[in-house]
């Protein structure tokens, strides 16, 4: 059975190996999460082990998927910064290992964020995938809202530049800029 939990900056450190490791397998099997293949194991757990810091301020919030031991996915919530943007955030870097995928992995780790979100008074929820992937199916399947897309916005881990589908999912009801301060 697969576990969801959120991670604190200490605990994003002890695991930045294991999710290297899942980020390496994403990029190497195709999927757009931001880095160009090859990727090198150790610049990827140096990259989330940057991230602990944003965690331990609450500027990003991570959780994992264990099955059993081993993490399974990952996905990150980045609060929006500004005063008149705390009732929003963006989902990022969703990612479930190939071997996990079909699973339900991709969608209770979605859940766990939406959760979350809802009791912490954000409203809105944004992100942005790669036009045509298999995470678009993911995402709509899970009751989520297209609302455009870009060409030619992010390059694949080939470096071929590819189109980004943006949606949003609205949680609750809306909160005033004022109220979130």
């Amino acid at each position: 059975m697969t576990e969801i939990v959120p991670v604190s900056g200490p605990e994003l450190v002890t695991y930045a190996d294991e999710l290297a490791a899942l980020l390496v397998e994403t990029v190497e099997e195709g999927s757009s999460v931001g880095f160009l293949a090859p990727l090198d194991r150790d610049v990827a757990a140096a990259w989330w082990r940057e991230r602990a810091a944003a965690v331990d301020t609450g500027g990003l919030r991570v959780w994992i998927a264990r099955d059993g031991e081993r993490v399974a996915g990952t996905v990150a919530l980045v609060r929006a910064p500004l005063p008149n943007a705390r009732h929003r955030a963006e989902v990022a870097k969703l990612m479930v290992r190939p071997s996990a995928r079909g699973r339900g992995v991709g969608r209770s780790l979605l859940a766990a964020v939406e959760e979350w979100a809802a009791g912490s008074g954000v409203t809105l929820l944004v992100l942005d995938t790669e036009s045509g992937s298999s995470a678009e199916r993911l995402y709509r399947a899970a009751g989520w809202t297209a609302c455009g897309s870009v060409p030619g916005y992010a390059a694949d881990p080939s470096g071929a530049l590819k189109p980004t589908t943006y949606y949003y999912r609205e949680i609750g009801a809306p909160v005033s800029p004022s109220a979130s301060s």
